[in-house]
């Protein structure tokens, strides 16, 4: 009886799983073939819902969405691009709607949505901007609309920016933990938080720099956009008024009409010129993409590839139940998918679009490589995001020709070693060591989590500054050879410092302002293409794929330890970890919170 019974439980349990795998993979069947079956109608409003998170490629993980409770959309720019342009050329579609809420995007990012709104509206049609609040990069994009209207009782965040670092040494000093490091680079920041209760005087000097041009930058695109001065912008800014009355922002020229939500269709109406009997069709992003183009579509033999690497920068494999979600760049990966655009024929151009902080110097190297390699071959652009600096700049550097955004977070040229020495901590808590060892320096092991078990001893210091030196100065001759330059003109705008995409385009690190559209053209005009198809690498795999992927390779674990940790804890495990590997202890990577 009771093995029947155990048999029976097993059965169950079995069945249970099978019925649930059959559901989940009806549901992505369904996520899936639901995104091609949609048809546009006469009076259609692209209503854009400008809140969650914004990438420069839309995340398919389907598990982290379902176990992290996650609600909040995530779009991909070249989602939300191609569904502005694609309204833009449909003669069915009147305008577009947008609803904002909490962005989570860089505004080098935010840019060319910017960019596009406003070259959509050189077709003649409306857009209309509504909020229960706008943020200050909400704003940054919608302020470009012909109608900015928000609630009654709703709030204009206008304030200024600022950069807050927490600083943990007097934690660790508590804790009888401190750290050794070896850097090169007097801006190199990254650092200071383990080592220093306040900002050096040098990173105050550079976040100084970059903050105030990205305000300035956002400022002048509102004030174009509102027929508005900067000067008054500021003293706007200044009044905070994120706490005043909504009558003072239709007052000061930020907003147009103060209106509830549910009667902004109704001047949404009046703009497209429509009788109010007629029914108006929303559609969203997804619609419009989904929807059959009216254009008669050209195969072309000849390609530019779009090679999109976005995150921190790794060695070897991260798997999926580390990777949690999150996008990362591994040299295994990378290495490969250069390799394969080398080799393809049809491809005459890559554009490598970045959005990394850096990471792993021994990763980043890797790629750098890989990227000379493959210019041998054909033309590389760089398209920077929000942040190509440090290890994000290394793999950058070699390319034909480098984009960047006005308020891209580049340079950091420099790296650090930081070990942990917990042999304080190791006292209080009564743990000791003791061991043998073959050689002088066998137990100089800098990779494990503890920290170190004895102190550094002046000849140790000596070999990791110097280690520090040479991956350094390695890093300085790659990007002197790719910019055409000493390494003594390298080192004068390096040491580390952190430039903004319109002060890198000054000092040399970077050729062009502009976007990846733009970085594309450059690609065209390299390869000396007229017609050509774009196509996007690493290729997206199709839900099912990525569904079982998940699951086989710890996906559902990492997402209920993501879900229980939340994000920024799950992030800083992943900067840990970064470093615990052997060859990843010397880190190029700014920054960034």
């Amino acid at each position: 009886m009771f093995l029947a019974s155990l048999l029976g439980v097993l059965a169950a349990m079995f069945l249970v799983w099978f019925i649930s795998i059959v559901m989940m993979v009806g549901v992505v069947a369904s996520l899936g073939s639901a995104k091609s079956a949609y048809v546009l109608k006469d009076n259609t409003v692209l209503q854009l819902d400008l809140e969650g998170s914004i990438s420069d490629r839309e995340s398919n993980s389907f598990l982290v969405g379902l176990f992290s409770g996650m609600s909040e959309k995530s779009y991909g720019l070249e989602e939300l691009l191609k569904a502005i342009n694609t309204a833009k050329e449909n003669d069915k579609v009147l305008g577009i709607y947008i609803r904002t809420g909490d962005i989570s995007a860089g505004y080098a990012v935010l840019e060319p949505v910017r960019k596009a709104l406003i070259d959509f509206k050189e077709s003649g049609k409306f857009i209309v901007a509504y909020g229960d609040y706008y943020t200050q990069s909400a704003y940054f994009v919608t302020s470009v609309a012909d109608k900015v209207i928000m609630n009654p009782k709703g709030m204009m965040m206008l304030h200024g920016m600022s950069s807050t670092i927490p600083f943990l040494k007097g934690t660790f000093d508590k804790l009888g933990i401190k750290y050794e490091v070896f850097k090169v680079g007097t801006y190199k920041s990254a650092v200071e938080p383990y080592i220093e209760t306040k900002m050096s005087d040098a990173n105050r000097e550079q976040v100084t720099s970059y903050v105030n041009s990205i305000w300035s930058h956002l400022l002048a695109g509102i004030a174009e956009s509102r027929h508005l001065t900067v000067d008054n912008l500021n003293r706007m800014a200044d009044e905070y008024m994120d706490c005043s009355d909504p009558e003072k922002s239709v007052e000061y020229g930020l907003v147009d009409l103060l209106m509830f939500g549910q009667d902004v269709k109704e001047t949404i109406k009046q703009l497209a010129g429509v009788d109010e009997k007629v029914e108006i069709k929303y559609a969203t992003v997804d619609n419009i993409n989904a929807a059959p183009s009216s254009k008669k579509m050209k195969i072309n033999k000849d390609k530019i590839a779009v090679l999109y690497a976005e995150g921190q920068i790794y060695s070897g494999e991260v798997k999926n139940i580390e990777r949690m979600g999150e996008n990362v760049i591994t040299d295994k990966e990378y290495v490969k998918e250069i390799g394969k655009l080398k080799d393809d024929k049809n491809v005459k151009a890559v554009v490598f679009r970045i959005n990394s902080p850096g990471g792993s110097v021994f990763a980043s190297e890797q790629i750098w490589y890989a990227v000379t390699e493959l210019k041998k071959e054909k033309p590389v652009i760089v398209s920077m995001g929000d942040y190509a600096a440090s290890g994000g700049y290394y793999i950058a550097c070699a390319a034909d020709m480098i984009v960047a955004e006005p308020t891209t977070l580049t340079g950091s040229i420099g790296g650090f070693t930081l070990i942990a020495d917990a042999v304080d901590l190791h006292n209080k808590i009564g743990l000791t060591f003791d061991g043998v060892k073959t050689n002088k320096y066998s137990d100089l092991d800098v990779s494990t989590l503890i920290g170190k078990v004895k102190p550094f001893s002046n000849e140790e210091r000596s070999i990791l500054q110097a280690y520090t030196n040479r991956f350094v100065d390695v890093f300085y001759t790659r990007c002197a050879e790719g910019r055409s330059k000493t390494k003594e003109e390298i080192a004068a705008i390096a040491q580390g410092r952190v430039w903004t995409g319109s002060q890198a385009l000054e000092n040399g690190l970077v050729d062009k302002i502009g976007s990846l559209d733009d970085a594309l053209k450059i690609a065209a005009e390299y390869a000396k293409l007229t017609e050509y198809d774009l196509k996007s690498y690493p290729e997206k795999k199709d839900p099912f794929t990525q569904l079982m992927e998940e699951m086989m390779g710890g996906g559902v674990k990492a997402s209920l330890v993501r879900s229980f940790l939340g994000d920024d804890v799950y992030r800083q495990y992943l900067l840990v970890k970064g470093k615990t590997k052997p060859m990843d202890f010397m880190q190029a990577i700014i920054s960034y919170e």
